[in-house]
């Protein structure tokens, strides 16, 4: 192995081991570990509980089928959640929604959001939650896959088939609609 490679150490990599040599018990371990935040992910992306479930669970099939094939060069979660992300936009793609297409010819530039905007958004969990839910695909996902998958704007790029000035476009968009949505909310509040 050469020096500059780097191996992550999985926390779980006996089970993993199991796992690759077939073992049920350990697919089933594997899958208590990782089934609730994997149905997260699926869920933020298509926004439908049954078909989250199904999506999770398809994921976990693959992942298993494929589990030779991981490496250790990143977490055993991070290479499950690419499998369930991979799988959950794929699912979209045969319901044939289509991200929002964005003339770039036309685009206005969209304001960041100040820090006072951010820490009264942290401070709405629960109700941005559901904000983020009503909002249309297209903004949904890539807002989910940037704020909270972790994912940047050239890997959404690579995910969805868009451009990274696209996913920018797009996050800054949602952004800015959630924003409009949670202050919606707030004046019906006080009225």
């Amino acid at each position: 192995m050469n020096k500059n490679e780097s191996i992550y150490i999985n926390i779980h990599q006996d089970i993993i081991d199991r796992c690759k040599s077939g073992e049920p018990k350990a697919q089933f371990q594997l899958y208590k570990l990782y089934y609730k935040a994997m149905f997260n992910t699926c869920f933020r992306i298509v926004n439908n509980s049954l078909e989250a479930e199904d999506i999770m669970q398809e994921s976990f099939l693959k992942a298993f089928e494929k589990i030779h094939t991981y490496k250790s060069e990143v977490s055993f979660g991070a290479w499950l959640k690419r499998i369930v992300i991979n799988h959950s936009l794929d699912e979209l793609r045969k319901r044939k929604i289509e991200l929002q297409s964005i003339d770039e010819t036309n685009i206005n530039p969209v304001e960041e959001t100040n820090e006072s905007n951010e820490s009264e958004i942290q401070a709405q969990a629960e109700e941005i939650r559901d904000q983020i839910n009503k909002l249309p695909d297209g903004y949904r996902i890539v807002l989910s896959l940037y704020l909270i998958e972790g994912y940047d704007h050239e890997e959404i790029s690579e995910i969805l088939h868009i451009t990274s000035s696209t996913s920018r476009s797009q996050c800054a968009r949602a952004k800015q609609k959630l924003i409009e949505k949670l202050k919606e909310k707030k004046t019906e509040k006080a009225n």
